[in-house]
Formats: structure tokens, sequence, C-alpha cells
């Protein structure tokens, strides 16, 4: 597996990681470039490679730019890591990450943060009052649910997409209240809501395709077996 770009991302990246927390990798790998020319081409689940202890995910570049391009939140993270958290940086992989605004567009960035956020609270809310062991994963889900929110709207608004959140204190006050009653959620969709429709995005209506397939045409001639 030829690593482009790898990193720590998760609760570790945004800063909101505690004793118990896992470390999570994120990472973008290239296929040889014959691969695709087979009877089996990495393509879906087979794109993807996942590791555990510790955890590590890695998707064939092909899939992330796709996966980026629709506005994944997980995977567009790993182009806006602070430079202390990336474990693997080639030139391609540098190069994906100056373009990375070429990913972005602002319908698909505000349906995808907001989605994630509400399928967080689709969660809560489908669990009810939960057990005390169930707990510290439910004020998990909560202050992942505020993290989106907050960082989907910095990056529709400015562009941006900041990593670290500026008072993990708040997140985590936020991921208790939520895991105490779930419908204290709905007061910061709503409040997230009004925000977005408060403001015109500064992203695309769509993203710059041509930059991203010439990025990836530049990956598979790299990886093209001369022979």
């Amino acid at each position: 597996m030829h690593i482009l770009l790898s990193g720590v991302v998760g609760s570790t990246a945004y800063g909101l990681a505690g004793p118990d927390s896992d470390r999570d990798v994120l990472g973008v790998y290239v296929a040889p470039t014959e691969a695709f020319h087979g009877l089996n081409p990495p393509t879906g689940r087979d794109a993807s490679i996942v590791r555990h202890d510790p955890d590590a995910t890695f998707h064939e570049a092909a899939k992330a730019a796709t996966l980026m391009l629709g506005g994944n939140p997980t995977v567009t993270e790993i182009l806006w890591l602070p430079s202390d958290l990336y474990e693997v940086r080639t030139p391609l992989g540098d190069e994906m990450i100056a373009i990375r605004k070429a990913f972005l567009s602002a319908k698909r960035t505000r349906d995808a943060y907001f989605g994630y956020a509400t399928s967080q609270l689709k969660r809560l809310l489908d669990t009810g009052q939960f057990k005390s062991k169930m707990r510290k994963r439910q004020a998990k889900h909560g202050r992942h649910l505020l993290r989106l929110l907050d960082q989907g709207f910095a990056l529709y608004a400015t562009g941006e997409l900041p990593i670290r959140v500026d008072d993990p204190q708040r997140y985590h006050d936020f991921g208790e209240a939520v895991a105490a009653n779930p419908e204290a959620a709905r007061p910061a969709l709503a409040e997230a809501e009004a925000r977005f429709d408060s403001v015109r995005s500064v992203l695309p209506d769509e993203p710059d395709r041509a930059a991203v397939e010439a990025w990836l045409l530049r990956v598979r001639r790299a990886y093209l077996d001369p022979a």
C-alpha cells in the first residue's frame, strides 16, 4: 500500500480526547494503475482498508476524492489537519492539500455537515434515556453533533475548516447534557440552521472537478509501471 497522506484524526485532532479515547488514523493511498485494468479493480468497499489496534482507515485516491467531492466530513478533514498531526505527507499528498478548496461546494457542505449532525441526533433519540454504561458513548455523540455544526458552518461561511475546537469544555458540557436528555440537542440544531440561513456561502455552487481530475491523473501516471 502506497500511502500518499495520513494523519491523526478524531477526538485527538479536535482537542476533545480523554484518557479512554481511541487514537484514530485516516489516510489516502494509491493502488498501482494497472490494478484498474484487471477483473477486480479497487472500487467500492475494496477501495478502503480498515485496520484496528490502533484504528486506521485508508481510502484509495479515487474513492477519497469522490467522498470529498460529496462533502464527506470525516474524509475531508485529512486535508485540513494542523501540521503536527500528519504522519505521512508525500509530494502528491501535498498536492492534494494544495487543491483542497477544489473539493468544496456550498450545498454539499451544508447538507453533509448538517446531515451528519442530524443523524447523530437521531441516534440519540432512538436510544432514549441511557443506562450509565452507555452514557460515555452518548456524550461522545453529543460532542460530535455540536462539533459538526460548528465546523460545517465555519467551512460554509469562510471556506476554511477549523479542526481543533476553541473551547473543548463547551463540547464536553454539551455532550453530558445531551446524554442526560437527548432533546437538549434540538435547540443547537435549530440555531445552526438559522446561522446557515443567515449567511451567503463563500463556496462555489459546484466543486472544481477539473482540478481534482488533473490531480488524480497525475497520481495514476506516477504509479503506472513503465514495463
